[in-house]
């Protein structure tokens, strides 16, 4: 079969046809690639315990402030801050010339007051002799008596001295109560320090307590259910050993206290720092939370991503403490919604959507 030349022409005119008009087509410059799904979460109460909180600050059962019970000079530091002790370990020293000094002037007044007693009652049983013997009279056996009793009380005044003026002399080394931790150093080397001076702050690490002012209103509530779950700032959650409601409120502040006791921890929270205590007797519900890596802060305004289907929102929260790595909102959102997790995304997910939308005909 024989093609004639005009068909040939003409199929070769179409494909040079084809090839041009595909060749001059341009590419779409505004090509976006597919927008990837934003991760979220909803908004909760992130595990709180469902009931009413207040805040408190962990102490310790045992503290005490140690303080100075006699004059002198700082002569040597022992302990500083931070420092583990046992029971009855020297913390510091006082100059003690003084305190020495009292104490051998009340020793020599007690062998003063020794020889005079051994004096008076010699005396004493002479004159109950010659008494016997008829040879003094009454009057003079009861002098004789009066001065011996009168020596041996004065012998026993300064018995008396000398334990106190050795006890200031031990008062100048001032030891531990008990085994614990040195909290806080309130003296330095060489300072003159009379009585009643704070030297040393301690406290006892077994055992820990906080306590909350709670409205007078949720008392009995708490009476009658003595239970409660502590939340720390780092997110540990534990359950309170024992629950102590005081009988009484605040005439001032119209609150009562409510004493928790922390069990045995590992590793124990550092008695000042403030933890979370929920009662679930209280009638209020749990306070709203969220990541604090999901907010986002422009300027003093703090706000997160909402996202509602394919809708994705800025908006502005009120927002309360922080506690560990979560942070409390008080107002702007609603429980349930659901917030976006990383703004960064957020906030690219946003320009490739308008990008996308500007790229269509």
């Amino acid at each position: 079969m024989t093609i004639s030349r005009e068909v040939l022409r003409t199929a070769a005119l179409g494909l040079v046809a084809t090839l041009l008009v595909s060749c001059s087509a341009k590419p779409s410059v505004n090509a976006v690639p597919p927008v990837p799904p934003l991760r979220t979460l909803p908004v909760g109460n992130a595990g709180d315990a469902g009931g009413q909180g207040w805040e408190g600050v962990v102490e310790a059962v045992r503290q005490a402030v140690i303080s100075s019970q006699t004059s002198g000079r700082v002569s040597r530091l022992e302990a500083d801050v931070n420092d583990h002790v046992a029971a009855g370990a020297v913390l510091a020293r006082l100059t003690a010339v003084e305190q020495q000094a009292g104490a051998e002037a009340a020793r020599a007044q007690l062998k003063s007051a020794e020889a005079m007693l051994v004096e008076a009652e010699a005396r004493y049983r002479r004159t109950a002799d010659l008494v016997a013997r008829q040879l003094v009279s009454r009057a003079d056996h009861d002098v004789a008596r009066a001065a011996r009793d009168s020596a041996l009380a004065m012998r026993d005044a300064a018995r008396a001295q000398v334990q106190q003026a050795e006890q200031q002399s031990a008062y100048t080394v001032v030891r531990a109560p008990y085994a614990g931790i040195v909290s806080a150093r309130h003296v330095e080397a060489d300072e003159v320090v009379v009585p009643g001076k704070p030297l040393f702050a301690f406290y006892a690490p077994g055992a820990l307590r906080i306590e909350v002012q709670v409205p007078q209103s949720d008392a009995a509530a708490l009476r009658a259910s003595p239970r409660a779950i502590v939340l720390f700032n780092d997110g540990q959650r534990i359950e309170a050993g024992t629950v102590t409601v005081y009988p009484s409120a605040d005439p001032d502040t119209h609150s009562v206290t409510v004493r928790v006791q922390l069990p045995a921890m590992n590793p124990a929270p550092q008695p000042g720092v403030t933890a979370r205590v929920v009662f679930p007797a209280g009638k209020a519900e749990a306070p709203l939370r969220l990541p604090a890596a999901a907010v986002v802060q422009r300027g003093e305004v703090s706000a997160v991503y909402v996202v509602a289907g394919s809708d994705v929102s800025l908006r502005q929260l009120r927002l309360g403490e922080r506690r560990g790595a979560d942070v409390v909102v008080i107002a702007g959102l609603a429980r349930g919604e659901q917030v976006a997790t990383d703004p960064v995304a957020a906030t690219r997910w946003l320009a490739q959507q308008r990008q996308a939308a500007g790229a269509k005909p």
